[in-house]
């Protein structure tokens, strides 16, 4: 008589572990060196940034282990990662700025690193279940719009180079574009998730894509509005285009098809050519994009100044870089948030950025994958568009610096100066390890199967591990 027996899931917690490891070893040792190349010795409070980094590591490996002992082994050590190589760059910087006479950032980026891994502990912990939050699809909805509100809203919104995105509460500034791309996320997921089969449905063949219903068009339409609306009140086209690629790209992927690219395609385009000529901050942004090695556009104000001085930075690095604290990032205006980037091609060189970028595309395929292993289409989409949000501002962000689109005010997740990037960057991974703890974790497991003149019972059909018959 032979049985049937299921091997447990693999929680891979060693791996986790190790490449945990490496990553906080990638941070801590890009500040040792930044520190001994520019100053000849080794941060004096060394001893508490350690413990603060390391605590903060073994925090979220504990809170995941416990939380989503199931998750993907590779998230949380790229967002450390990332995370550990933007505080080494901006105390880096910080070094530079206290001799030109400038404030400092990196004790604020490190406190808003760790409130970053306690806003993925809550989410571990108060979103037991992904799927939970498709309950609150509407009210997602409406945090958004109040969210987008209060930018342009006197005596909280504030104002800086030309764009309306910050807010201000008690004292308090801050981004609220960058915790509205989540709270999107999880609205476009649960729409498109109740209302995909009617969005799916072919109208009329032209040019050789099945384009949608008339009727079926109001879903776009009120997200192009919405951008538009962005567009008009914040100036920020960056911002507009996020939020109108974030929905055309779920709505692809619920729909599966070609022809919603297209038509998101002809609704921005326009827009975005109304903004150049009636926005002069937009306008500057494009002619600086187009003229930027113009002598008359280097030399005037908020010219191509900042970009071609990034562009000479990396030059400069080359194929291995500088070295940190070797080169000089701090000739570049905003180098700690706008153009961190560029600071770290300079110093690392194309070797080190071409690293960077890679981490990137790993954490975008392992959301990616979570996706895909998912068991509800509220979930797929989800990931999807947390992953899709990470690669677009990657791409805007990296465009921008290199001259291939223009600037558009975006930050790198992870790396740039900014609590409210960095917060909404961790809030993100922890719904992608909820995500992926789902996928991932095996499901009940079955009565014996026996063979023979014994009666049967039929195995789970839920079951996701693979079974292994022993004799």
């Amino acid at each position: 008589m032979a049985t049937v027996e299921v091997s447990p899931g693999r929680t891979l917690r060693f791996s986790r572990l190790v490449l945990l490891v490496m990553a906080v070893a990638i941070g801590l040792s890009g500040l040792v060196l930044a520190s001994v190349n520019k100053t000849g010795a080794t941060p004096a409070n060394l001893t508490l940034i350690m413990a603060l980094f390391i605590g903060s590591a073994v925090f979220a490996e504990v809170v995941v282990r416990f939380a989503a002992p199931y998750a993907d082994p590779v998230i949380l050590p790229i967002a450390v990662a990332l995370t550990g190589l933007g505080l080494a760059m901006i105390y880096r910087l910080d070094l530079s700025y206290a001799q030109m006479g400038y404030g400092t950032n990196s004790a604020r980026q490190a406190v808003f690193a760790i409130g970053g891994v306690v806003a993925m502990a809550a989410v571990l912990v108060v979103v037991r279940n992904h799927r939970s939050l498709a309950k609150y699809t509407y009210t997602f909805m409406v945090i958004s719009l109040l969210l987008l509100l209060l930018p342009v809203i006197p005596g909280i919104g504030v104002e800086n180079f030309g764009s309306q995105v910050w807010a201000q509460i008690a004292g308090f500034t801050f981004q609220p574009a960058e915790f509205v791309k989540v709270t999107l996320a999880i609205f476009f997921a649960g729409y498109l998730v109740a209302n995909r089969d009617k969005l799916s449905v072919g109208g009329p063949k032209v040019l050789g894509m099945r384009m949608p219903r008339l009727r079926d068009l109001g879903p776009i339409l009120v997200v192009w509005l919405l951008g538009i609306a962005i567009l008009v009140l914040q100036r920020d086209l960056g911002t507009s285009l996020l939020f109108f690629g974030l929905f055309v790209a779920m709505l692809y992927v619920a729909t599966n098809r070609v022809s919603w690219l297209v038509i998101g395609a002809v609704l921005f385009i326009p827009a975005a050519f109304v903004a150049i000529k009636a926005f002069p901050h937009v306008q500057n942004r494009f002619t600086v994009w187009l003229n930027a090695l113009d002598p008359a556009v280097y030399d005037a104000t908020g010219g191509s100044f900042q970009v071609v001085q990034g562009l000479f930075g990396m030059a400069t690095g080359g194929l291995l870089g500088t070295g940190w604290g070797r080169g000089y990032p701090q000739l570049v205006p905003l180098a700690h948030s706008d153009f961190i980037l560029s600071s770290l091609a300079e110093e690392l060189g194309l070797v080190g950025i071409i690293a960077i970028l890679l981490l990137y595309l790993l954490l975008i395929e392992r959301g990616l994958r979570a996706g895909l292993g998912s068991r509800d289409g509220f979930g797929k989409l989800l990931a999807v568009g947390l992953s899709f949000s990470f690669a677009l501002q990657v791409f805007v962000v990296l465009g921008g610096i290199t001259l291939l689109i223009p600037l558009t005010g975006l930050t790198a997740p992870f790396l740039a100066q900014g609590g409210s990037s960095l917060l909404s960057s961790w809030i993100m991974v922890g719904l992608l390890l909820r995500i992926s703890d789902s996928a991932r974790r095996p499901g009940p497991r079955p009565q014996p199967w026996y063979v023979g003149d014994a009666k049967r019972d039929e195995p789970s059909p839920t079951t996701a591990a693979v079974p292994e018959v022993s004799a």
